[in-house]
Order: structure tokens, then C-alpha cells, then sequence
């Protein structure tokens, strides 16, 4: 059978980032593998995807000045780049559409002429960017799927301090997104809505039958073989009497719970039970610096700082345990990177990291306030170390769990089926992704 022939958009797709445009990336390329693809994407991925060996051929880049310029506007309103994201998502969609109105332009015609068989937008991720091309496209018959789509789950009860840390204050008027110009016509003309995380299917599907039907839980995040070749390589089981240890990996930022991590450990790491990497920099360093002197763990807690994508494996490796008490995290592919390595992770019900896990293949953690979570944490932590055998089998079970459902390679044959139950239309049965990977999803 021929490939299916796709243009896939993603104005963020980037093998030298990380987030967003790494997604783009990885999954545009492993698409490639199975479609005739070609990829559209902004000029600044241009230099970077040369480099990593994409074809010319294989792509077209795009210029959109306006997103230079929101990008600008937004750290400095953000101060920096790594605080308010909320800033950064309002004002990059506002200038989206210039890069969707140059697609069309480039591509009208050929997508008139039938050459393409649909047209998948992966990026941005963001649910509340409307898509210029879904009138267009709608026009001439050739089907659009969106997605993954993720973002806007609540900041939790009893973490306004945090929140106000991130510089967050536009997230109060997040719900003014609804009244976007093209945005319920964008999900009415799309043909499917790929929506990565139960918040976000939530949100997009309440009350609206019409758009139940053409709605496909799939989680944006994936590990690539290629940067973790330990997906395929099973740890030995750890040596008897010896502490665990246990890693963190992330932004030293409030909402990420590094301090929470810290205060649940705290009883274990004394009694020499467990060991603890806390991988990552940020505002909080200080901070948990601080709280190892003052409750002397300085022997039992390291602090690498920060440390590259390439070498993050390296650190996560020596562990056993992946504790991850962050209290708004929308995907999780860090998660996803521990599991890969055969740790037993350790998250909080709230987001997206704890629909990467199913039944047996590590411990998730019930949302609460502070003092609720580092009681949970200490707990979980608590009774994993008592039972090192026990969080090896786990750590193998999520091993394999992200070896079978969660690369790029599986992600693209699951897109694949979206696909051909897109083109197939109703009344084919929707694919029922949830089930088909174990995940247990309300």
C-alpha cells in the first residue's frame, strides 16, 4: 500500500530544544518514518534541522517576524524566560496566525490539487490556538487533525503563594481564551482533536457531543531509543542492603516540590536508607541548599546543578527511584525519561505525569495541600525502600510500559490509526487509545 500523504505544521520543531519544539521535532520525524510526509515549520528550526540531517527536501521554513517579536515582549514581561508561562502562551498565539496565513499561501494550491491526504498540526500544543487553515481546509475537503493538544490545567487549591512566585497572574484570566476569534470554528471544522491529558479533554469535550466524537486521548510525550538506549537494556537488580537511591530532575522552582521531595526524605536519609540527586537549577537552590544544612543530610543529598539533555540519562541511571512531586505539570516526559531507564516513579494525582502510569509500575500519590504531600511522599518513599526487590520489578514493569507504548516509532503507528479512522469517517469506531495502553483514565 502506498503511505499515507501528510503535511504535517509545526511552527516548533527543533532537535537542539527541549519542551514544545522537541515534541515537534521527534514527532514530525518519526511520522516521516511512516507517511510521506513534509514538514512546515518557522525559519528558526531551519540551521538546527539541517544539522541533525533532515532532508531539504523534507521541509519548508517559514518566516513570522511577529513571533520574534511576542517572544521578546514576553520575557520581558515574564522577566526572563523562565518564570510566567501563561505570558508567553497568550502572546505567541496572538501572532500565530501570520505563520498559518504564509502556509496557506505556500500551499493552497498543492492542497487544492489533492497532493496532500490530510493535514496534521502538532504544534502548537497549546488547546487555545486557533487554526486559520480549518476554514480553508474544510473548503476544499481535505480533513485537518489538531493535536496533541495540553495545557490550562488549574493551579491547586492552597498554592496561590507558588503561583504567584511563577508570575502567573494572567492564568486568572485564562478563561477569556473561549472568546478567541476562530476558536470554536477551529474545533467544529477540524475532523479530529488529539487531546493529551484528562484536563484537556475535559475541557474541550464538556457538553459538546459533537465534538466527543472526533476527540483522542493521546499523551504528547515520548522517549527517543536514540538518546535512550537504556529503553532496551534492563537494570540488574540492586545489591542487597544498601540505601536506595533516589533522583529528582527538574527547574529548582516552588511548583516543581524539590523542598517537598526534601522534607518527606528527610527521616529516610538520616537513617541511611535511601540517597537523594536533586538534578536541576533554579531560584530555589538556596533554599533547599538550607534545608539539607539545617537538617544535616549534607552527607546523604547531591546537587549536580544543572546538567545537558544528552547527560540527564547518566545522572537518572545511578537510581532506582524517581520522585516527582511537582503540583502543576502538564505532560511529564520526564517521567517517561526515568521509567526508561527502569525507575520506579513516585507522582502526584494532578496532571499529566500520573496518566503515564499505569496499574503496577510505580506509586501515585493523592493531591493535597503542602504538609498533605510531604506525608504522602514520606510514606510512599517509606515503603518503597523497605522493599528494594519490589521497586526493581516496578522499575523493569515501567521499563517495558514505555519500551511498548511510549517511543516515537509507537507514538507514530498509534497517529497512524488516527489517521486512517479519520479518513474513514463515521461511523468507523474511534480508536480507543486509553485502553490499548494500559492506562486507566477516570
Amino acid at each position: 500500500m502506498s503511505k499515507l500523504r501528510v503535511l504535517i505544521i509545526a511552527e516548533a520543531a527543533n532537535p537542539e530544544l527541549t519542551s514544545v519544539a522537541l515534541i515537534g521535532y521527534s514527532l514530525s520525524q518519526a511520522l516521516a518514518e511512516v507517511c510521506d510526509a513534509h514538514l512546515v515549520t518557522e525559519s528558526r528550526n531551519e540551521d538546527a534541522l539541517l544539522k541533525a540531517g533532515v532532508s531539504p527536501g523534507s521541509f519548508t521554513a517559514i518566516t513570522n517576524p511577529a513571533q520574534r517579536v511576542a517572544f521578546r515582549i514576553a520575557t520581558i514581561l515574564r522577566g526572563g524566560t523562565s518564570l510566567g508561562w501563561t505570558i508567553h502562551s497568550a502572546l505567541t498565539t496572538l501572532a500565530y496566525p501570520i505563520f498559518e496565513h504564509k502556509v496557506w499561501r505556500h500551499f493552497a494550491t498543492r492542497l487544492a490539487k489533492g497532493e496532500f491526504d490530510l493535514v496534521h498540526r502538532i504544534t502548537p500544543l497549546s488547546p487555545t490556538t486557533p487554526s486559520y487553515l480549518a476554514k480553508k481546509l474544510a473548503k476544499i475537503g481535505v480533513p485537518l487533525i489538531l493535536g496533541p493538544l495540553n495545557g490550562g490545567i488549574p493551579w491547586p487549591a492552597g498554592f496561590d503563594q507558588v503561583r504567584r512566585a511563577e508570575r502567573e497572574w494572567l492564568g486568572y484570566f485564562r478563561d477569556l481564551y473561549r472568546f478567541l476569534p476562530g476558536l470554536k470554528a477551529t474545533r467544529r471544522l477540524a475532523s479530529s482533536l488529539i487531546l493529551a491529558s484528562r484536563h484537556t479533554y475535559g475541557e474541550v469535550t464538556a457538553g459538546r457531543a459533537e465534538l466527543e466524537k472526533k476527540a483522542i486521548w493521546l499523551p504528547e510525550n515520548a522517549i527517543d531509543p536514540a538518546r535512550f538506549p537504556e529503553v532496551y537494556q534492563e537494570p540488574a537488580a540492586p545489591p542487597a542492603a544498601t540505601p536506595l537511591h533516589v533522583a529528582f530532575l527538574g527547574r529548582l522552582v516552588p511548583y516543581k516540590g524539590a523542598d517537598i521531595l526534601l522534607e518527606a526524605a528527610a527521616p529516610l536519609l538520616r537513617a541511611g536508607r535511601m540517597t537523594l540527586e536533586i538534578i536541576g537549577d533554579g531560584p530555589q537552590m538556596p533554599e533547599l541548599k538550607a534545608i539539607v544544612a539545617r537538617e544535616n543530610l549534607v552527607h546523604a543529598v547531591a546537587f549536580p546543578g544543572w546538567v545537558a539533555h544528552e547527560q540527564v540519562r547518566r545522572h537518572l541511571a545511578k537510581a532506582r527511584i524517581f520522585a516527582f512531586p511537582s503540583v502543576r505539570e502538564f505532560g511529564g516526559g520526564v517521567v517517561l525519561e526515568a521509567m526508561a531507564l527502569g525507575l520506579a516513579p513516585v507522582v502526584i494525582d494532578y496532571g499529566g505525569p500520573a496518566e503515564l502510569i499505569p496499574d503496577g509500575c510505580g506509586m501515585i500519590v493523592p493531591m493535597g495541600n503542602r504538609d498533605e504531600l510531604i506525608h504522602a511522599f514520606r510514606d510512599a518513599l517509606d515503603r518503597l525502600t523497605a522493599d528494594p526487590a519490589a521497586v526493581h520489578a516496578t522499575g523493569l514493569r515501567a521499563q517495558r510500559h514505555v519500551r511498548a507504548h511510549f517511543t516515537w516509532s509507537a507514538k507514530a503507528q498509534q497517529l497512524l490509526m488516527v489517521y486512517a479512522w479519520t479518513l474513514q469517517g463515521s461511523p468507523a469506531p474511534k480508536p480507543d487509545l486509553w485502553r490499548s495502553s494500559g492506562i486507566k483514565i477516570g
